[in-house]
This record gives structure tokens, C-alpha cells and sequence, in this order.
């Protein structure tokens, strides 16, 4: 199930419609089902808008978002977003927030009762299902959002960089969790993120954005054997290639996270 990307173009509009400000320009590309891939680039430059945009949370200006053939608009039931921000509901214990989309649905309670339970299990959070937000670690809270948006069963996950809020070895540890869970499912993944080691550890491909508007100026695809050595001769020739290209695109405001 390919997502297709034709001639996509974002731009917002202020004061009555006056002033625009393009984000996006003419991002065309084709996303092979099972593929894990990386978009980095530039702070601002619309990373955030296309995912939104193919999630159905934003239109686009003109261009068309594609999956399987058909127009992504009718099919946002396919598609499963993961926030930066956990975007737990403080209210609801771990099993009630990852239980949230099937009770939205009317499954019936025992059967997402135990849907989830396999989550809960296969996810490391045993024996915090009945704590709420505040009582689980940054971690925690963030492998319950990645459950709550895979027990819907989605096509295609989007991820906003999900770790960038976390300290460096949890952010490792979840990198790992991430890759060993996708090796497993195979979902088709677009993962938003600023760091570069973390794209090259996780993705068959990264593609790069350039400053807003942005436009795809780089493909690069990632063909170190898994599992992967973060400090291998083999990934620090990607990573450096990934870095030079976003060198060269740098201008005042930009931040990229080595």
C-alpha cells in the first residue's frame, strides 16, 4: 500500500487573507508499504504540516496525497499520528487512554479490555495499567501514545518527533523499542526528526527538506546492514552526508541536532 505524495503545496494565510506564508512547495514523492522513513530538515521549514496534511488535519493548497491509489482524504481511518507532546488524557489510567479510539468506535469493553492488555504487555507497561499520566516516566507516557495509535490498526504511522522531549538514554532505549516493534509489524512509517544519528539508526531512507517553502532536496538512502551500529564507518558516512546537505541549507533561525 504506497502513499503517494503529487505536487504537494501548503500555504497559510493572515490579516484578512493578505499575507501569505508558503510552508510547502511541490513535495512529490512515493513511500513504499513497510518502509521506515525519516524526513528531517530545517526548524519551521514544515515537517509538522505534512504530516498533518496526510493525517487530515490540515488541506493542502493543491497537490494530492495518495494511498493505495486512492485520495487520502477519504481514508484518514488508515492513518495513525503519534505527537511529540504525549497528548495523554490526565483523566484516564493507561489502559483507559490506550483503550480511547476502540471505546470511540463502540467496541464493546471486554473485547478492547483485552485488546489492549496485549499492548500493555507487549509494550513493557505490565503492572502500570491502572496508573494515570502523572505516576509513569516521559517514557512510559510515550510508549502509551504509540499504543493508542497502533492498537487502531493504521496503514500508515506518522510520528512528530516522538523522543525529542526525552533525556539521551531513554531516547536510545526507545529508538531500539521503536525498530524492534516496527521489524515486527512492518508498518509504513514517516518519523519526523531533528536528530541526525537518530534518522540514520532508525530509517531505510531519509529525505531531506530545504528552508520554507520546502521542497525536497535530498534522498538518502540508509543501506547499513540492521541491526545497526550507531558508530560504524558505514553510518557516519550517511550521517555526514546528511549533515553537509543541511550545512548548505542553513541560515540564521536554523537548528539541526547532530
Amino acid at each position: 500500500m504506497a502513499l503517494e505524495l503529487i505536487n504537494v503545496a501548503k500555504s497559510f494565510y493572515t490579516e484578512g487573507n493578505k499575507n501569505e506564508i508558503r510552508v510547502l512547495k511541490d513535495i512529490s514523492c512515493v513511500v513504499e508499504e513497510g518502509r521506515f522513513i525519516s524526513i528531517t530538515g530545517p526548524s519551521g521549514c514544515g515537517k509538522t504540516t505534512l504530516l498533518r496534511i496526510i493525517a487530515g488535519l490540515e488541506k493542502t493548497t493543491h497537490g494530492k496525497v495518495i494511498l493505495d491509489g486512492k485520495d487520502i482524504s477519504s481514508q484518514t481511518s488508515m492513518v495513525g499520528l503519534v505527537f511529540q507532546e504525549y497528548a495523554l488524557f490526565p483523566w484516564r489510567t493507561t489502559l483507559q487512554n490506550i483503550t480511547m479510539g476502540l471505546e470511540i468506535m463502540g467496541i464493546p469493553k471486554e473485547e478492547r479490555i483485552k485488546a489492549a492488555m496485549d499492548y500493555v504487555n507487549m509494550f513493557g507497561l505490565k503492572g502500570f495499567e491502572h496508573r494515570y499520566p502523572h505516576e509513569l516516566s516521559g517514557g512510559m507516557q510515550q510508549r502509551v501514545a504509540i499504543a493508542r495509535t497502533l492498537i487502531m490498526g493504521p496503514k500508515i504511522v506518522l510520528m512528530d518527533e516522538p523522543f525529542a522531549s526525552l533525556d539521551s538514554q531513554t531516547r536510545n532505549d526507545l529508538q531500539e523499542f521503536l525498530l524492534d516493534l516496527w521489524q515486527k509489524r512492518k508498518d509504513t512509517v514517516l518519523f519526523v526528526t531533528h536528530n541526525v544519528d537518530e534518522a540514520v539508526f532508525l530509517s531505510d531512507e531519509i529525505i531531506v527538506f530545504s528552508n520554507r517553502p520546502a521542497t525536497v532536496v535530498a534522498r538518502v538512502e540508509v543501506d547499513c546492514p540492521r541491526p545497526r551500529d550507531r558508530t560504524s564507518l558505514e553510518c557516519n558516512q550517511i550521517r555526514k552526508k546528511v549533515l553537509d546537505t543541511l550545512r548548505e541549507l542553513r541560515r540564521d533561525g536554523s537548528r539541526i541536532d547532530t
